[in-house]
């Protein structure tokens, strides 16, 4: 249904006793300088529902007639992109979002409620430029976080992964020719390495409190905490992440049906993860994730620790009548049921202050595990493997941190490597020559050799042209 509506003049003025618009009632409307044209129109929307456009601040009626007739022209997407608010359009399209993970959605969500909507919302959508987008950024930039500090690098680029993600679903609907988001300008950001836990940064941390964003331990460090938490219920999922690096959803919904112990490995075929405090079981993280990992036979006798001291509590909480459920995970309550992956992060906060360790998060468990496997000896696709990252360059870039003492011993092997290939009996010195004082020759002694065999070799070849083959020289003499 598409209407041709109406062409109209407005201005702003208001009425002195109730502070209204008078809109098209401004007697001052005659005036051709006063107000502006508007036009209004009935077309459908991208649900089919029938929608009043109206559309204004043209500077006469036949602007505004012809923006009217241009606009009803277009196909039902190009008038959406045309009419819509990026606020409308980022409602409609976060529900659309059906097929995402749940912590996903809600990350976009947070963007669009919190930094999109109330600096960009009001914008037309199919008049947004990359100009209008940079001031944006810049004023989202100068808010402030819920620690007081103006927002990092790394929340504006999650800010504008989720607005391309929006427009770029803009321009794949037909409202957009093209993603203003693209032309975006944002502050560099500095992916965290992984610093280790030295003596140095731990005399700092005791003096100041300031601990490196993404520490790793030591592995004296990593063993002092095993042998603290050795009687804790969770002690071989500890051992997990601290060895095999499973992310901490991974461990959470880690199931006995996927632990082989006889073949010594486990696979890795879904997660539990946390949007706010509800809990979303699902597939790994990625493709990659989705991976089988294989376990030392020292791990492979904490499992089964783990699975007989598992019996025993449910034994024994059965035999008190008290509920406990066969859930079949391998980290769980005491009543059977799986674990809050958030009461992880809980527990190993509180497990290694009373630890007296430097402290790190749950997932620099993780990250620690690649650096010891590292120091081990394993290269970086194995690595890659264990850890399912999606790119080797994730595992290059991020997740090793080598030990000083790979870090000693690569440098004694490079000096190693350079001393070997020298040769005392061989020494170099510059030429006397002038002019050609860039260039390296050896000494007398190496030359002795090359020269004998160049002078033997002359006069091999003297003694051939004096020996001649019989009859040789008659016929010479005769055909001279």
């Amino acid at each position: 249904m598409k209407s041709q509506g109406a062409i109209v003049k407005r201005c702003g003025c208001l009425n002195p006793a109730t502070r209204r618009a008078l809109g098209n009632g401004c007697p001052r409307l005659r005036e051709p300088d006063h107000g502006s044209w508007y036009f209004h129109c009935s077309t459908r929307s991208l649900l089919g529902q029938a929608e009043r456009v109206r559309r204004g601040g043209y500077a006469s009626e036949a602007a505004a007639r012809k923006a009217r007739d241009e606009f009803l022209v277009l196909s039902r997407e190009r008038q959406a992109g045309r009419s819509w608010t990026v606020d409308r359009w980022l409602r409609y399209w976060l529900s659309t979002r059906a097929r995402i993970r749940p912590t996903t959605k809600m990350h976009y969500t947070r963007d669009v409620e919190r930094f999109l909507i109330p600096h960009i919302g009001h914008l037309i959508l199919g008049d947004l430029t990359s100009r209008q987008l940079n001031a944006a950024f810049t004023q989202i930039a100068a808010t402030r976080n819920r620690s007081g500090q103006p927002q990092t690098p790394c929340t504006l680029q999650h800010v504008h992964t989720t607005l391309r993600a929006a427009l770029n679903a803009a321009v794949r609907e037909g409202l957009l020719v093209d993603n203003p988001a693209r032309r975006v300008e944002l502050p560099a950001r500095e992916r965290p390495l992984a610093q280790l836990w030295t003596e140095a940064r731990v005399a700092e941390w005791e003096a100041t409190g300031q601990r490196p964003s993404v520490a790793v331990w030591t592995p004296a460090q990593l063993a002092a905490f095993l042998d603290y938490v050795r009687d804790d219920n969770l002690f071989a999922l500890w051992w997990l992440i601290a060895l095999r690096g499973l992310r901490r959803g991974e461990a959470a919904g880690l199931r006995w049906t996927e632990i082989d112990l006889q073949a010594r490995q486990l696979a890795v075929v879904r997660q539990r993860t946390t949007a706010g405090y509800d809990v979303h079981e699902g597939p790994p993280k990625s493709a990659t994730s989705r991976r089988t990992i294989a376990l030392d036979r020292h791990t492979v006798r904490i499992v089964r620790q783990h699975a007989e001291r598992q019996r025993q509590q449910r034994a024994a909480r059965t035999g008190a009548g008290k509920v406990c459920h066969d859930s079949g995970y391998v980290f769980t309550s005491p009543d059977g049921l799986p674990i809050h992956p958030g009461y992880l992060t809980q527990r190993l906060r509180l497990l290694v202050d009373r630890a007296g360790l430097p402290p790190i998060r749950l997932h620099d468990l993780r990250h620690g595990a690649a650096t010891l496997a590292h120091a081990a000896g394993a290269d970086l696709k194995t690595i890659q493997h264990q850890l399912g990252h999606a790119t080797i360059r994730i595992t290059a870039d991020t997740y090793t941190t080598s030990l000083p003492a790979a870090q000693h011993k690569a440098a004694e092997a490079t000096a190693r490597l350079v001393l070997n290939a020298s040769n005392p009996g061989t020494a170099m010195r510059h030429p006397a020559g002038r002019g050609n004082s860039a260039a390296w020759r050896p000494t007398a002694v190496e030359k002795t050799k090359p020269a004998d065999d160049t002078r033997a070799a002359r006069r091999r070849s003297k003694t051939k042209d004096r020996v001649a083959p019989k009859g040789g020289r008659r016929r010479a003499r005769e055909s001279g």
